[in-house]
């Protein structure tokens, strides 16, 4: 028996995209931050990075467990109670004293945040009729891609006016009205608790699985990947730990989370195609931010006011997909949004270190309308065959696919750049003589401006690799994301919606 959902849909709606999109937009927020945070407690920079790892090891440990958490404390509880771990967490963060304490506050932060996305989404589509789903998709991925997007501009404002303490309690007054609305709002009329025995070890397993994967994806390039025992251990633990997993899942009586929905073949090639959107929506986005960085000089705050531009398309545009989204075979508008996602990693390859605003601007704008199409209609293609009963445990998997594409493209695009530049910089410096006419000109030019040619020759050379690992990068981004055209075929024409809202769909 799958619980109802009753309450206003007004009210519910504002809650849930309220919870969802302060998490969401936690993930990236603190990106900004990491300088001023070190310089705070003085970390080494090769340890900084844990402040990122910590949360998004414990997030993408406990999103697939949501479907289980939900049946067995129903929705209002498990949203209520994860509401309030993140808020007291996030209080914590901003009150935190050293590295050691705030990587643990954000573990316990990251925690909250894992069951509040998937739950969120999960509650607005029990709450909405079947025919009002794409506009149920619509309104959570307005925060989904969106939130992304904002947070560093949020972070970059927030730094400049006080200080990084802020990006963790400015989501006091959010957490706290929003944990007073959950019971106020949500009723459960008729819930059940699940009593069937607990998966201990599919736990265990899935606990120690997930995040050694994460580790190894968050921190794989920093630490050398194959030159680092660390690293070459937790990769073997997460693929015995895994695959054991998976074995005892499908054998298991009562288990945590439920892979036979991969029997479905539309599930299968939805969730394969939402990995593809979180590589474009995580990686595309960490790579370019690197690009502004590095080859451009931006600043936090300058980088982050190219994403808002970007992102504004989104926000007019996800209301009117969700009209369209349960009128129109949603694999066209797939089609249409992969292409022009994998158009603007294109667009981005061509982009050079005189590039100005509105040449930034743009190739995420094309992003930003590509996703637009992809969200909504991949979440309504992919679960519009599962059984209603089976969608609660759905929607953490299918949220868990979205952030291992972040984490693997973040990691990928991060190893491409850091070669790339080596590489590129090796073939350059080869081809720089004192008989290639163009460059005797340049250090003659050099010299009589008074500037030292070795110095300014060698600054040049590193510059161009950059741009050119770059624009590798960019070109990769877009083979990968063009691979959802494949993911496309493989959907079967969604089913007309039959009888009342399912449960923990998107």
């Amino acid at each position: 028996m799958v619980p109802a959902i009753r309450g206003s849909k007004a009210a519910i709606t504002i809650v849930a995209m309220a919870a969802a999109l302060m998490a969401l937009i936690d993930i990236s927020i603190v990106n900004v931050a990491l300088s001023d945070i070190r310089a705070s407690f003085g970390t080494p920079i090769d340890q900084i990075g844990w402040v990122s790892t910590g949360y998004m090891m414990a997030n993408i440990v406990v999103i697939p467990m949501t479907g289980w958490f939900q049946r067995r404390f129903g929705y209002r509880r498990y949203f209520a109670t994860s509401v309030l771990l993140f808020t007291a967490a996030s209080a914590l963060c901003g009150l935190a004293w050293n590295l050691p304490s705030l990587v643990l506050f954000r573990v316990l932060q990251g925690m909250g945040g894992g069951a509040i996305i998937p739950t969120s989404q999960a509650i607005l589509f029990q709450r909405y009729p079947r025919e009002q789903h794409g506009m149920a998709a619509a309104l959570f991925g307005l925060g989904a891609i969106t939130g992304p997007l904002l947070g560093p501009t949020i972070g970059g404002y927030l730094i400049e006016w006080s200080s990084w303490h802020w990006i963790f309690l400015v989501n006091l007054p959010v957490g706290i009205l929003v944990a007073f609305m959950i019971p106020r709002v949500l009723e459960e009329p008729g819930f059940a608790p699940d009593r069937r025995p607990i998966d201990l070890k599919g736990i265990a397993l899935l606990a120690v699985g997930m995040a050694s994967l994460q580790y190894v994806l968050e921190e794989g390039n920093r630490e050398g990947w194959s030159d680092s025992n660390l690293i070459l251990g937790l990769a073997a633990v997460s693929t015995v730990a895994l695959v054991t997993f998976i074995v005892h899942e499908l054998e298991a009586p009562n288990p945590v989370v439920d892979l036979r929905v991969f029997a479905n073949r539309s599930y299968t090639a939805g969730t394969g195609l939402n990995f593809l959107l979180g590589f474009a929506l995580f990686g595309a986005s960490y790579l370019f931010s690197l690009y502004c960085g590095a080859v451009m000089h931006y600043q936090a705050l300058d980088i982050g006011r190219i994403f808002l531009v970007a992102g504004l398309a989104q926000v007019l545009l996800m209301p009117m997909i969700g009209r369209m989204a349960n009128s129109v075979d949603p694999r066209y508008m797939l089609i249409f949004g992969v292409s022009m996602a994998t158009l603007s990693q294109w667009v981005a390859s061509m982009l050079t270190e005189h590039a100005a605003f509105y040449d930034l601007v743009w190739p995420n704008l094309i992003r930003s309308l590509g996703l637009g199409f992809v969200f909504i209609p991949v979440s309504i293609a992919a679960l519009s065959d599962l059984p209603p009963q089976a969608r609660g445990n759905a929607t953490g998997l299918f949220n868990l696919t979205r952030e291992l594409g972040g984490s693997l493209g973040t990691a990928w695009m991060g190893k491409v750049v850091a070669d790339g530049i080596a590489q590129h910089g090796t073939q350059l410096a080869e081809h720089i003589t004192w008989f290639d006419n163009e460059a005797f000109m340049q250090w003659r030019m050099l010299l009589r401006s008074g500037i030292d040619p070795a110095t300014a020759m060698h600054g040049r050379v590193v510059t161009e690799a950059m741009v050119l690992s770059f624009n590798d990068g960019f070109r990769m981004t877009m083979a990968a994301i063009g691979l959802g055209l494949v993911m496309v075929l493989l959907l079967r024409k969604p089913k007309p919606a039959v009888g009342g809202a399912p449960s923990g769909a998107h």
